[in-house]
């Protein structure tokens, strides 16, 4: 397979191995928690939705622990890289190259690494999102050409060419750039999974829009209902379905040569006896059967997805107004992209990540999904900005508790384009200034106010209202986090940062057993952290260090005897020091890994 080179590439390929373990930090404060509902939607906190303030490649490994490879659906919107956004390559790699580029920053036109910087930001979290998304889930970036083909080869070097679902086209803009020299009105939607063909059998399909259900027609005043005409040939030949067909007036027909019949003649025989056989309006042409709208469900998602199903950026720009939210965001999601992509892609009980999450959105398309369906999907959102609190979580606690809208309701009323024969001649000149004049005549009663602006050269009038609305809230709650100190170990050895027993919990469960952790399962009074697919973990800590250097943080006799009684898997202890040796331990199915504080003299009794 053809490999992308990037400068730096050779740093920043093994870099999220070397990326410290923080502890995710509860703010309850701006957190809302999680009405008590029956069912398996119950309680907020770790296990429900979290918003992280913080560096994504950081909350990435913090997240590792509890959620690898438990992820149903990751969506990223990542920096473009036009050269207009003017954002930070920042990592922390080690290597002299990289650092000198930091006082390069921002990334902007005038960078010409900008495309390497945007590759060495991109690759350590593509590879730590891998390990999140589930075997069986999806992952979906928006791009635009910019970097579009340099983020499909990064995405199939670290999934795998094989890994390839689609590349959608999306209809960001529904206005054209009258300055451009081709007015760019699409951006590009890469798709990936682990498993391709498992994931195809579990996504969902969509429901039929209305230029799909135009395709249905009632010709004939069938009292079923509107239907379309499907031709009974198909490809290839074959002998058993190469059967005559009579047509109402006599004549015999045979499959087109190269073609069959599309199934066998006693299912054609039982399309003729529900009366759906169709033979064109002279009833004397090929057959077919007729399919009704009623009967067609959904449809399997295709690769062009205009605005009118999917929204476009204005949209999203005005979403955010509502809230009351004004943000200048170069590529605002609108809800309903999130809507149908999170449509495809989960289940009711899906896990959903976002760790490019600038406004919210994917979090309000998750709680919308919910109260359409009854789900209990799950959000996970990473935003590192400083508006994580003030927008991106403040806009998901509206959603969750209703807000009041206070702003103003625009109705367009003409869209005229502007050419130079609009002022060349003067009678077009003139209709187009009558148009506007009658508007304001005839419209201006209802409306407190008509404006007229150009853009993208076209000539726009809307009117316009002052509104004040209470819009209903969706329901739901979510933790806020920050990222804690990096779990160090020499500062660990000094009693100088000691983590809470969950924390270290989690690292110790997940890089000895390279599986996340279940918090509901850890009973810190037993020392037991979870159960992995060979072991039984236990933990045997206090963050105090008076506890870690005494004789209770050892693996005793007594502790190994009490928890081999648990029988069908081995048991592995963390702990500072044992008292019993490998050759006893080893019987009762028991092994011991040494903690950091293994260094520390236990004091004398």
């Amino acid at each position: 397979m053809p490999e992308l080179h990037f400068k730096g590439k050779e740093y920043v390929f093994n870099h999220h191995l070397t990326v410290p373990h923080r502890p995710l930090v509860a703010h309850p404060d701006k957190s809302v928690p999680t009405e008590p509902v029956d069912g398996e939607c119950d309680g907020g906190g770790a296990d429900r939705n979290l918003i992280i303030h913080g560096d994504n490649l950081h909350a990435l490994k913090a997240l590792l622990p509890r959620y690898a490879g438990k992820v149903d659906c990751i969506f990223i919107d990542p920096p473009y890289n036009t050269g207009n956004e003017n954002w930070n390559y920042n990592d922390n790699v080690n290597s002299p190259i990289l650092r000198e580029w930091l006082n390069g920053n921002p990334v902007n036109k005038e960078d010409m690494l900008r495309h390497d910087k945007w590759c060495c930001m991109m690759y350590p979290r593509l590879k730590l999102l891998h390990e999140l998304l589930s075997e069986d889930g999806s992952f979906w970036m928006t791009l635009d050409d910019n970097e579009v083909h340099r983020g499909r080869m990064l995405m199939e070097e670290v999934f795998g060419e094989d890994a390839f679902v689609s590349s959608i086209v999306w209809q960001a803009r529904y206005s054209v750039s009258s300055d451009a020299s081709v007015s760019n009105s699409h951006n590009h939607i890469l798709v990936f999974s682990k498993a391709p063909e498992t994931w195809k059998l579990l996504r969902n399909e969509i429901t039929r829009d209305e230029k799909q259900a135009k395709q249905y027609s009632n010709p004939d005043n069938d009292p079923q209902g509107p239907w379309r005409a499907i031709p009974w040939d198909a490809p290839e030949v074959r002998e058993n379905l190469s059967y005559p067909i009579t047509t109402p007036k006599g004549s015999v027909k045979y499959p087109p040569k190269g073609r069959h019949w599309s199934r066998e003649e006693e299912q054609w025989n039982e399309i003729v006896e529900q009366g759906l056989a169709y033979f064109g309006k002279n009833e004397d042409g090929a057959p077919s059967y007729k399919k009704y709208l009623k009967d067609a469900g959904t449809v399997v998602p295709i690769t062009w997805w205009p605005h009118e199903n999917s929204g476009h950026t204005d949209e999203a720009s005005k979403e955010l107004t509502a809230f009351g939210l004004e943000v200048d965001f170069a590529t605002p999601k609108p809800v309903r992209l999130l809507d149908r992509i999170l449509s495809i892609a989960t289940q009711p009980d899906s896990l959903v990540l976002d760790s490019f999450s600038g406004s919210g959105t994917t979090a309000q398309a998750v709680l919308r999904l919910n109260k359409h369906d009854n789900g209990c999907r799950r959000f996970i959102l990473v935003e590192c900005e400083n508006y994580a609190h003030s927008l991106t979580a403040e806009r998901v606690r509206r959603v969750i508790n209703g807000y009041e809208f206070q702003g103003v309701q625009k109705e367009e009323l003409l869209r005229e384009k502007i050419t130079w024969s609009n002022f060349s001649r003067e009678r077009a000149h003139r209709k187009i200034l009558d148009q506007v004049q009658a508007i304001e005549n005839l419209d201006s009663s209802g409306f407190e106010t008509i404006k007229k602006k150009i853009k993208d050269g076209e000539l726009i009038v809307t009117g316009e209202n002052r509104i004040s609305e209470n819009v209903e809230g969706l329901g739901g709650g979510f933790t806020y986090y920050t990222l804690g100190d990096p779990l160090d170990l020499d500062k660990m050895l000094t009693g100088e940062s000691l983590p809470d027993y969950a924390s270290i919990g989690a690292w110790l469960f997940h890089t000895a057993t390279g599986e996340p952790l279940a918090q509901e399962n850890i009973r810190e009074e037993d020392c037991y952290l979870g159960e992995s697919a060979t072991f039984h973990v236990w933990l045997i800590y206090r963050p105090i260090l008076k506890f870690l250097k005494s004789r209770e943080s050892a693996l005793t006799l007594d502790f190994a005897e009490k928890i081999s009684k648990r029988k069908g898997k081995r048991h592995l202890v963390f702990a500072s020091s044992r008292f019993v040796s490998n050759k006893t331990l080893f019987p009762l199915g028991v092994e011991f890994a040494p903690l950091p504080f293994a260094l520390y003299r236990l004091e004398k009794e």
